[in-house]
């Protein structure tokens, strides 16, 4: 017995991982690409990687790439074509209406205002996310959106403290936390511990990517240097077994994005996902989408993963992770709780058999 796809999608969500630039729809990225006169790849030499056309019509292959690191350059190439301050508000109109249909009650997304001044150096971030934070508020009877700061490994830790430095200037905007992507092999997490203390000492949460592209030893650091709150993937942490001893000992909850990890290569698509073991360790697994947009999926998506390869009962216990480690006041946990309550007791949502 399975819940049918209608249940999923109105289930009330909290989404905990989920890069808004990687919701821009590749439709719009494609305009925004021709109106900014900007390459749909990106590397050291644009031409070191399959330069697609910008006269390219077919949105179904303008996010096509092989690995992580072909991900990561077409993250950037999203990245750079978003040049103004109304072009993130026209991405946070689309991921706003897009997360209200799939019933997300609560986000608390990554942003990357490091790597928008990297592509536009004269950029207002400021002005940027205050048009993205108007077009969220455009919904805020729906779901409640804050925003996670990233800094951006690859450049480095002097840049990550600016970076955290202007998270704690714009928490007025919505700005709840830091967190720590890119490059997880080259830049260990040991390098932006300072950023990440300033951080804390000045009331924002903190989380990091960690056990996707780096082993155990990432996770392990990102716990007991950072102070991570949660981690992001942390899949390959089972290559360690005091390294999942210290994330279930610990109760650190991991943000897991199945289809991500299987297109980006930490996970096989010919075998279960490594969530099942984490889950069987005692380890907290919370469900995510990571960046949709570009890995052709949803948070229902993933959740209907989950409910084939785990069922139902173990499906809601990770929603109910995800309110649990969301940064979410107390009492607007409770509420979520009797929401989610309410929802899976629904005579209409009853599961059908598949």
């Amino acid at each position: 017995m399975i819940p049918d796809v209608e249940f999923l999608r109105r289930l009330p969500k909290v989404q905990l991982h989920c890069h808004l630039e990687g919701t821009l729809r590749a439709s719009t990225f494609l305009n925004l690409a021709r109106r900014h006169g900007v390459a749909l790849t990106y590397g050291a030499s644009e031409n070191a990687l399959p330069v697609k056309a910008l006269e390219a019509t077919d949105p179904d292959r303008v996010y096509d790439f092989t690995d992580f690191q072909a991900f990561l350059m077409t993250f950037a190439a999203v990245s750079r074509s978003l040049a103004e301050p109304e072009d993130y508000g026209l991405l946070a109109a689309e991921y706003v209406a897009d997360a209200v249909d799939q019933n997300v009650v609560r986000a608390e997304l990554f942003i990357s205002p490091s790597v928008w001044q990297f592509f536009n150096p004269d950029i207002d971030v400021r002005a940027c996310l205050s048009a993205i934070r108007q077009s969220c508020d455009a919904y805020k009877s729906q779901i409640e959106v804050a925003f996670i700061v990233d800094l951006t490994r690859n450049f480095g830790a002097e840049r990550a403290m600016r970076a955290a430095q202007l998270a704690v200037d714009l928490q007025d905007l919505g700005v709840i936390g830091i967190g720590l992507g890119g490059d997880e092999s080259r830049y260990p997490p040991d390098l932006f511990a300072d950023a990440f203390e300033f951080a804390r000492s000045k009331g924002l949460h903190c989380v990091a990517h960690a056990g996707e592209g780096a082993g155990p030893e990432s996770v392990q650091a990102a716990i007991e240097v950072l102070g991570a709150e949660r981690i992001g993937h942390g899949v390959r942490a089972l290559e360690d077994e005091k390294t999942v001893q210290l994330l279930a000992s610990r109760g650190v909850p991991l943000e897991v994005c199945p289809t991500s990890n299987f297109l980006t290569g930490v996970a096989k698509r010919d075998r279960a996902h490594p969530l099942l073991a984490l889950d069987a360790a005692g380890c907290i697994v919370t469900i995510d989408s990571d960046d949709p947009a570009l890995f052709r999926t949803s948070i229902t998506d993933e959740y209907a993963y989950v409910v084939k390869l785990a069922g139902p009962d173990t499906l809601l216990r990770f929603v109910r992770n995800a309110v649990d480690a969301s940064f979410a006041p107390s009492a607007r946990k409770t509420e979520l709780r009797l929401a989610l309550e309410a929802a899976n007791l629904e005579p209409n949502a009853a599961r059908r058999t598949s």
